[in-house]
């Protein structure tokens, strides 16, 4: 690996993320969190502090273990159990607009950039995992660990209640994707241009729209019942 040489002793996480960017780009891959702490000359602390906060924000992999991590943990069927899509929505609904607005102040230029990408769906893409990414992103420019957890666990929960809602097999409507990436990326457009109020206000919006579809669907399937 060629010598790396920061240009100033790094001292501030920004600094050492910054430092750890630039090693990826001159090598395709790190060293040991040893190694790398030598080649920064920074604290192992400090390291940890940034290697962290580019995990949550998606720019690393998670650390290996002996055995393989799940990036979505898996909860409870208790939990599952006493909630259903409803009462996951409403909980969205007050967690994710103050997230989005904590994004559009504190994402970095490239956690723009993966927020503004996931807003679009790929031709023949998974849309939930498409979706999935999108509020992940913001969740991780939100850049507060904790909430970061409690939304994982939030999504994992939501995605074992749908089985509570009659669903047919055919796949999610075109027009329903085109209508949320267009709703993503008012979120996106909001974030970039560094406005808490629009950023908050549009992904209320999004998930108000979100939440008229369960309750229709789950109307529909209580008729059908």
């Amino acid at each position: 690996m060629t010598a790396f040489k920061p240009t100033i002793v790094p001292s501030e996480v920004d600094d050492v993320i910054s430092a750890i960017r630039q090693i990826q780009e001159e090598s395709g891959k790190l060293p040991s969190e040893r190694d790398l702490a030598d080649l920064l000359n920074v604290k192992r602390h400090q390291l940890r502090k940034a290697l962290d906060a580019m995990r949550r924000a998606g720019d690393l992999g998670p650390v290996r273990a002996r055995r393989a991590p799940t990036a979505m943990p898996k909860y409870g069927e208790e939990l599952v159990r006493v909630t259903n899509p409803i009462e996951v929505l409403e909980l969205r609904l007050i967690m994710e607009p103050g997230l989005a607005r904590l994004a559009s102040l504190r994402a970095s230029a490239f956690e723009i950039a993966r927020i503004m990408e996931a807003a679009t769906t790929p031709e023949n893409a998974s849309s939930g995992q498409i979706d999935l990414a999108f509020h992940l992103a913001i969740v991780g420019a939100a850049r507060n660990h904790l909430a970061s957890e409690f939304y994982k666990m939030l999504r994992q929960v939501g995605v074992d209640a749908r089985m509570k809602i009659a669903r047919t097999a055919e796949p999610t409507c075109p027009k329903r994707i085109a209508q949320r990436d267009a709703e993503h990326r008012l979120i996106a457009e909001a974030i970039s241009q560094r406005d808490p109020e629009a950023a908050e206000a549009a992904m209320r919006a999004h998930l108000l729209s979100v939440q008229k579809q369960i309750t229709e669907r789950s109307n529909a399937g209580a008729f059908a019942a």
